[in-house]
């Protein structure tokens, strides 16, 4: 399995985009092949961070997701937005 882990720093102008964008980026990606668990979620201490947790099957169902998400409104709506992730396989 594939696990990303970490989170996104929405800047104030941008949150309300973020903010109603997120619901559909979640939906699609649970719908996606391989996909075992997607969230993202507010930080409750630190203003515009959420926290992203994505656990995928292989390494090819997680690429797929990576690309799918460059070509959607999600990805176009995200763009230049601060992230801090780790990725790693888990056995």
């Amino acid at each position: 399995m594939i696990r990303l882990n970490g989170y996104i720093d929405v800047p104030a102008e941008r949150l309300k985009d973020i903010q109603a964008a997120l619901p559909k980026h979640i939906q699609l990606s649970l719908a996606e092949n391989g996909c075992l668990s997607f969230s993202v979620t507010p930080c409750p201490n630190i203003a515009g961070r959420f926290f992203v947790v994505e656990v995928f099957s292989t390494k090819t169902t997680f690429a797929a997701h990576q690309e799918r998400v460059k070509n959607s409104d999600w990805g176009r709506i995200s763009t230049g937005i601060a992230r801090s992730y780790q990725i790693k396989e888990v056995r």
